[in-house]
């Protein structure tokens, strides 16, 4: 099948690339408006950018009528957000946060979450999340649709602090297993993590080419 993007809708589109590019992590983000209302919302365009420093990009969609999501907007408001890891602990949680709620509701409370103080930022924690990745705004680029309507918010943000379960920490490195992260799928279907295997990098040698 060969498929031509600008022969398709946007949803067409959507579906191809969220049944091809996975299994996609999941950033659970609360954000905070000035009026001090605590969004919660769950985004799976999202990975590492580089680390050093250490960044993280977000792309969060623009709303049917163009204007910013709660997330983006909030973070572009306050220049702040935690990012917390989805496990299969807090995944359900999560899941019900991603009802389109009014911006002056807190899906934090709405479903039952649990906020905690920040180390470092003034946006609260998820006491649910066992990793949480305090974050300052580095930069927020509108990206796609046209100039006048963008069809993403792709937010770019500097990891300040990181807060980890004790068990989960083994010598500078997460135990995966223990923490047992849950990954995005096409549809409403979500993966586990399983079975894994390596791959050491190979070294170029070029006496043997």
């Amino acid at each position: 099948m060969e498929i031509n993007p600008k022969d398709q809708t946007r949803q067409e589109n959507y579906k191809l690339l969220i049944g091809s590019v996975l299994p996609r992590p999941i950033a659970f983000i609360t954000s905070q408006n000035k009026d001090g209302v605590v969004n919660a919302a769950p985004f799976s365009f999202f990975n590492v950018l580089t680390a050093e420093p250490p960044l993280v990009g977000i792309s969060v969609g623009r709303k049917p009528d163009g204007s910013m999501k709660d997330t983006s907007r909030n973070c572009q408001e306050t220049g702040e957000f935690v990012i917390h890891v989805v496990d299969e602990q807090n995944v359900e949680k999560m899941n019900e946060t991603s009802a389109n709620y009014p911006a002056d509701e807190s899906e934090v409370e709405a479903v039952g979450l649990t906020k905690i103080p920040s180390a470092t930022v003034n946006v609260p924690s998820l006491r649910e999340s066992r990793i949480r990745l305090e974050c300052k705004v580095d930069q927020i680029i509108s990206v796609g649709g046209t100039d006048d309507t963008p069809a993403a918010d792709f937010v770019i943000g500097q990891v300040v602090h990181f807060s980890i379960d004790d068990e989960l920490y083994d010598n500078g490195k997460i135990n995966t297993e223990l923490l047992a992260p849950v990954s995005r799928l096409a549809g409403s279907d979500y993966g586990r993590f399983g079975e894994t295997f390596s791959l050491e990098r190979p070294i170029y040698d070029p006496k043997e080419t």
